[in-house]
């Protein structure tokens, strides 16, 4: 079996759940709290910012010539296509590069992007590269469902037609195949850790969605006497 439908089988409740999540149903009806959508774009600003640094890494450790040059494309399609639009979302909303620095990661999105790291850092590029998947084929697949009908809110919108295009469905396909034919070439255990990556990323994606709606943050800790401290 290839590994994309093996991959797809393990993650079904956090991939489908991703289609019906109150941050995607809201987004499309036009009644997303626009706090919430604010708090997610500063969210991925950092985690776009990582990803795109991994897939650097990838290519730099990866003997895998075809690897290699999907995953510099990747790099390059990411700083001329989706960060530069995000730029544009800042800019509409007033979104500073101040605001940017004084906002807390959220723990998702630090889990989220250590745990594509650990990938590379424990694994493989293989291992890695699987790990990254879910994100950009995710994206596809829902922007793509909300298609169908329109946000009414102008810039809501304008995140659906950053994914939904014909040229991004193509991309999705081919790095599928892509990783189709890296996952038959490496070994079982390899294989293994694809998998894995690959489902742990998915189930982080339907918690980026969490993260979002619920503006996590840090717990606090317990409250402290400071009078017992001295």
């Amino acid at each position: 079996m290839k590994f994309f439908k093996k991959a797809r089988q393990q993650v079904v409740p956090y991939w489908e759940g991703s289609f019906t999540h109150s941050f995607i149903t809201e987004l499309q009806a036009g009644t997303l709290d626009p706090a919430i959508f604010r708090f997610y774009l500063i969210q991925d600003a950092y985690y776009l910012q990582h990803f795109t640094h991994l897939y650097t890494l990838i290519a730099a450790q990866t003997q895998e010539p075809e690897l290699k040059a999907y995953a510099l494309q990747s790099a390059e399609g990411l700083a001329q296509g989706e960060i530069a639009i995000r730029h544009d979302f800042f800019a509409e909303l007033n979104i500073s590069t101040t605001e940017l620095a004084a906002t807390t990661i959220a723990p998702t999105t630090y889990h989220y992007v250590s745990h594509m790291y650990r990938q590379l850092v424990e694994g493989t590029p293989h291992v890695a590269i699987a790990g990254m998947l879910p994100c950009p084929w995710l994206y596809q697949e829902v922007a793509q469902q909300l298609q169908q009908r329109k946000s009414p809110v102008p810039i809501y919108q304008r995140w659906i037609d950053t994914y939904s295009g014909a040229d991004n469905a193509d991309d999705q396909r081919a790095a599928i195949a892509l990783i189709d034919r890296l996952y038959d070439q490496s070994m079982p255990t390899e294989q293994q850790q694809m998998l894995a990556a690959f489902r742990i990323s998915s189930q982080m994606e339907y918690s980026f969605w969490e993260m979002a709606y619920h503006l996590e943050a840090w717990p606090k800790g317990a409250k402290v006497d400071d009078t017992k401290q001295r």
